[in-house]
């Protein structure tokens, strides 16, 4: 078995944490190499170990049987979503505050060694499939495990845009913007903007409004085969903003629509601990029984 291991080298300095982690499951008899999940920019002072190979993960993945991913919950998601386009399934290992994507923290690395001897299950998490157009044209595709928001960034004023489901308008929002997300991004940003929480393995598409200048607004939670579309007003010279997982913002201009559905795509999750989501909404986000 080939496992891949990927840390982020501003959270695990000198690979510490990754490297331990490799001595777990080459002891279990694992095949390991250990990547770097983006190449270095000029002039970064990254520690890192000396005499070490580290290629990209991007070179690793096509040929590796599961990906252990080091990081906060930002590298977790991206990690995952080169992942899933190579059907690998990932775990995490917190490296962060929060890391609700994670499935071990740092000090229960020795339960790694289950994964070389097939001692685990996969949990799979439904995925969006986000399409930008403009006019007759597709400008931009994404995947997103947790979400896609469309928002009028930093700007101190009101963005205006309507939601369809299935070329049906659903609703008409004027606020800071609108979040489509999954059920595992439903504990993300859209939970922090008032929107419910949603069991991580179940299908649904959650619609929240952001900072919404209206009584009526409300967030919406629709059956997984939706088609749910953002358009924007045709002659709207407001600029807004689309991020796909937290990913670099898409400039919209006036007249686009934003496509979102469920994709064919999943993301597979390795799970080790014996832990409900119900256990993890307690121990990480404040819990509901407080």
């Amino acid at each position: 078995m080939k496992i891949v291991l990927s840390s982020n080298p501003y959270r695990d300095r000198g690979m510490r944490v990754a490297l331990e982690a490799r001595r777990v499951l080459e002891h279990a008899g694992a095949q390991t190499v250990l990547c770097l999940p983006f190449q270095p920019k000029k002039g970064d002072r990254l520690e890192l170990p000396r005499q070490q190979s580290m290629p990209l993960l991007e070179k690793e993945l096509p040929t590796a049987d599961l990906l252990v991913c080091f990081g906060g919950d930002g590298t977790i998601l991206h990690a995952a979503r080169d992942a899933t386009l190579h059907d690998v399934p990932i775990l995490g290992v917190n490296m962060g505050s929060v890391g609700f994507m994670a499935e071990l923290e740092r000090s229960e690395l020795p339960l790694l060694a289950s994964l070389a001897h097939g001692m685990y299950t996969l949990e799979e998490r439904m995925m969006l499939d986000v399409k930008v157009r403009r006019g007759d044209k597709i400008i931009s595709q994404d995947l997103a495990l947790n979400d896609a928001v469309i928002s009028k960034g930093s700007m101190a004023r009101v963005a205006e845009m309507e939601v369809l489901a299935d070329h049906v308008k659903v609703t008409s929002i004027t606020g800071d913007g609108v979040i489509v997300a999954t059920p595992t991004g439903s504990t993300a940003y859209s939970m922090s903007a008032g929107g419910p929480i949603v069991e991580p393995t179940s299908r649904s598409i959650v619609v929240t409004p952001v900072c919404a200048h209206q009584l009526s607004a409300r967030t919406m939670v629709l059956a997984p085969e939706r088609t749910v579309t953002v358009q924007l007003p045709r002659g709207n010279r407001k600029y807004l903003y689309l991020s796909v997982d937290g990913g670099k913002a898409l400039r919209l201009s006036g007249g686009d629509r934003v496509d979102i559905c469920r994709s064919r795509r999943s993301t597979q999750l390795v799970r080790l601990a014996d832990r409900s989501f119900y256990q993890v909404i307690n121990q990480k986000l404040g819990g509901l029984s407080q």
